[in-house]
């Protein structure tokens, strides 16, 4: 596997990656999905022999706060390592963050997997996390 920045926006992939993931809301707005990817902090995509498997994509500062706004893996690449790697890789670049934070699906697959990589819910260090849809 190999990990890199994802610079070359390639909307065929990107609607079939977040497709398969059933994100409806970025699949239904081509043109906000590739804005909201170029105006990420940092997205990081993985490939194997050469196919996109998935990407993480970041926003904030970069120095006292990151947002893991996007984890998505390919269903056939699910469960090889891939998520974990894209997460690990990109926590690498921000080793001095004063914190990371990531809003997901409660789920006891999703909230095991975040958990194995250290993660924390937020109610477990006495905070509560908003939202405004």
């Amino acid at each position: 596997m190999e990990i890199r920045e994802y610079s070359q926006y390639n909307e065929e992939e990107m609607l079939r990656l977040y497709g398969a993931a059933g994100w409806t809301a970025y699949t239904d707005d081509s043109a906000a999905l590739k804005a909201g990817l170029g105006n990420s902090l940092l997205t990081l995509a993985a490939y194997e022999d050469g196919a996109l498997a998935g990407i993480v994509r970041a926003v904030g500062d970069g120095v006292t706060v990151v947002l893991i706004q996007d984890v998505l893996v390919f269903p056939e690449h699910r469960r090889t390592g891939v998520g974990a790697a894209l997460i690990n890789a990109l926590l690498e670049r921000f080793p001095n963050v004063r914190q990371v934070e990531l809003m997901t699906d409660d789920t006891p697959e999703t909230v095991a997997f975040y958990e194995s990589l250290g993660f924390k819910r937020m109610s477990d260090i006495g905070c509560v996390g908003f939202v405004k849809i």
